[in-house]
């Protein structure tokens, strides 16, 4: 009797916290510098978001450590609801990377979602002397010692496909770790640094405003945004694709009646033409994967970047 009393109390006064919800700004972290591209997506749901729940939303960029900081920092958040984090394919990939993580990737987060699927291109500075992909590559052979590439951190999206992509021609070459995408593409921009791989929401605006050079899309056919721009497999790299996907998380332990309403108002927002046409012009796909089957492909994500890391040599950091 005791037990169903409970039981029957706990479900009133979470249907009491869902009516209530949300009664206050809402952060959502992102691990990674102002300005990167999964900084910029973020922006963008969290007005669609706050407009829908007619609530606050706020980003706090939390870069750092190959986006440890930021992952951690939500893992460790209270499971109100109030606390959110938005990350890549970095969350896949830091496990094989990192010796030790102060959370665990799926033990620590409650998952609510997919949320887009996001390309990549390989771009270089404005003053790249390569007309071409051909030209580009044997460029960085002959340079190798010289040339510098440009990325996120570790465990970042734009650390793992220049890391592919050295394995690929194999070929060594410098690369310079950032906090973010954000600054490692003003770096690009400025000429201080040679080239980079990295997500299409933060390398197609540069792109279309001829700010730097592209040789390449990491997909199996090419990007409606960029329907000019021939895909790294077709000018030679067999097999090569990568994508970013996207997703939402919340602290272990929020309320799963908090992570429906979360997961079914992102769904409604990922599904406008509005939203659909704002990632189209990036070269990004809403997702529609819901919390189950978010959590079960960032666990084959897991089991197939770990192999991959360790064959290619990379020693996990301390």
């Amino acid at each position: 009797m005791l037990r169903r009393f409970a039981l029957v109390l706990a479900a009133i006064c979470s249907g009491a916290f869902a009516q209530d919800y949300p009664s206050k700004p809402i952060i959502i972290v992102v691990p990674a510098a102002a300005g990167g591209p999964t900084d910029t997506l973020t922006r963008v749901l969290a007005a669609s978001m706050a407009s829908a729940m007619k609530n606050q939303f706020l980003i706090e960029n939390a870069g750092g450590a190959g986006g440890i900081i930021g992952v951690n920092k939500a893992a460790k958040a209270r499971p109100d609801g109030y606390t959110l984090l938005l990350y890549h394919i970095g969350m896949a990939t830091a496990p094989a990377l990192y010796r030790k993580l102060p959370y665990d990737t799926l033990a620590d987060f409650d998952y609510i979602g997919q949320v887009a699927d996001v390309p990549m291109t390989l771009i270089a500075k404005k003053g790249t002397p390569s007309a071409n992909f051909p030209e580009f590559l044997a460029y960085i052979k002959a340079n190798r010692d010289k040339v510098t590439y440009a990325q996120a951190g570790i465990g970042s999206a734009s650390y793992l496909c220049g890391l592919l992509f050295m394995t690929s021609i194999a070929t060594e070459f410098t690369q310079i770790p950032y906090k973010g995408t954000g600054p490692a593409m003003n770096d690009l921009v400025g000429g201080q640094t040679d080239f980079m791989c990295d997500q299409t929401t933060n390398t197609v605006p540069q792109i279309k405003s001829g700010n730097v050079k592209v040789y390449g899309v990491t997909t199996a056919t090419r990007l409606p945004s960029l329907p000019d721009v021939p895909t790294l497999d077709e000018q030679g790299l067999k097999g090569y694709e990568v994508v970013s996907w996207v997703g939402i998380v919340a602290p272990a332990g929020t309320s799963q009646t908090v992570v429906n309403r979360l997961h079914g108002e992102i769904s409604k927002i990922m599904a406008t033409a509005d939203m659909r046409q704002r990632l189209a012009s990036s070269g990004a796909e809403p997702a529609a994967m819901g919390p189950s089957e978010f959590r079960a492909y960032l666990k084959a994500d897991l089991a197939r970047w770990g192999p991959v890391i360790k064959q290619v040599g990379i020693k996990p950091e301390s």
